[in-house]
């Protein structure tokens, strides 16, 4: 089965991204429908599903982009120096993100090393060697070693200088560890959710979407291979949900009762998206995320980039942004609807340049 052909796989990488630009750019920060943003700590919202997914998706690639040149003969170490290139790319765009609002006062002090392209870069690269040298039972032994060290770490280390488990922001092991070798800036002052020790469980998330891949590789019916998504991926949601009684459910710790949450609710998504898509043939009404999906990480990148025209300068005395709700909340839109509804406009205007780059059939891969 080739990804190229899994309809499925692009409409949702490119639902994903849309959902991203989507929750990463309300009309007016002060008014967001619940689900559209990050829980505060502990617990889950749609917006905490989103980053993981992602990585899911990209371990999904790597086992259809690396199954087919392993199978053609090529030798791993072949392999190594586009898989190098396209990390750093991806890392670079990610540091140019962090830093061109810097230009006029930069100062090393402020420049933030991590984020959501920096993780998947790392977590690109860790993967797609593991990949090429490992089988599916191996990345599925090393994904459990990782994720049973890391939520022991957590819950049994004591933070330095505390003398006890601490799990709140800021002062857990994860927290400290970030604040002794991560240079630059942090997201959130003394801590930062894509820091170093939460990147190890994040790896597993996208072993969870080899493990998918590999599945969907194989020589099985396509109803099978459904059937096991939804097996797999439920079992996976109802461990997750049982660690969480002891580790809970973390997106800026990237919990192990995280992973193995959102890794099973990603795997039946694809599933439902396969049998929709693939099995039923509704495909019309996927073509906005397809089209989405083929430039996914390009028009992550847009919406960052664009968005100083949208938020930033202002039309008059204020920025689109404000003016729209502004005026919207004056006709009687409730303001959380107003909000949303601009954040929708800014998806749709970042689906320009997506549908533009997919008629003239260019797919830029970074």
């Amino acid at each position: 089965m080739d990804d190229k052909r899994l309809l499925s796989l692009d409409a949702f990488r490119g639902l994903t991204i849309a959902a991203m630009i989507l929750v990463n750019f309300p009309g007016n920060d002060a008014h967001v429908f619940k689900p559209l943003s990050h829980t505060h700590w502990w617990g889950i919202s749609f917006t905490d599903l989103i980053a993981p997914f992602f990585l899911f998706i990209v371990g999904v690639s790597i086992s259809f982009a690396y199954s087919r040149r392993l199978e053609a003969g090529a030798k791993p170490s072949s392999m190594y120096s586009k898989i190098l290139i396209r990390a750093g790319k991806i890392f670079a765009l990610g540091m140019f993100l962090n830093t061109i609002g810097l230009i006029e006062n930069f100062s090393w002090e402020e420049v933030r090393w991590t984020g959501t392209l920096h993780r998947i870069a790392i977590v690109f690269l860790l993967c797609s060697v593991l990949f090429l040298h490992t089988n599916w039972k191996q990345q599925g032994i090393i994904g459990a070693i990782i994720l049973i060290a890391y939520g022991v770490a957590m819950t049994t280390i004591a933070t330095p200088g505390y003398g006890k488990v601490m799990l709140e922001p800021g002062i857990n092991l994860a927290a400290w560890v970030d604040q002794q070798f991560l240079p630059g800036k942090m997201w959130q002052g003394n801590w930062d959710p894509e820091g170093i020790l939460s990147t190890f469980p994040s790896l597993v998330t996208t072993i969870t979407g080899m493990l998918v891949g590999t599945c969907l590789l194989s020589k099985r019916t396509q109803e099978q291979k459904i059937i096991m998504l939804y097996a797999g991926g439920f079992v996976s949601f109802i461990m997750g949900i049982i660690w969480n009684w002891q580790f809970g459910l973390n997106e800026n710790l990237w919990s192990s009762s995280f992973v193995l949450f959102t890794s099973g609710l990603a795997a039946m998504t694809l599933a439902s998206a396969m049998y929709c898509i693939d099995v039923l043939g509704y495909r019309k009404w996927a073509n906005f995320g397809i089209i989405y999906g083929m430039n996914a990480i390009i028009v992550y990148t847009l919406g960052d980039l664009l968005a100083p025209i949208f938020y930033g300068i202002p039309w008059g005395e204020l920025p689109l942004n404000q003016l729209f709700f502004q005026g919207a909340t004056q006709i009687g839109f409730a303001p959380n609807v107003a909000s949303m509804t601009f954040s929708l406009m800014y998806v749709g205007v970042n689906f320009i340049p997506a549908y533009i780059l997919y008629q003239k059939n260019i797919f830029i891969k970074i």
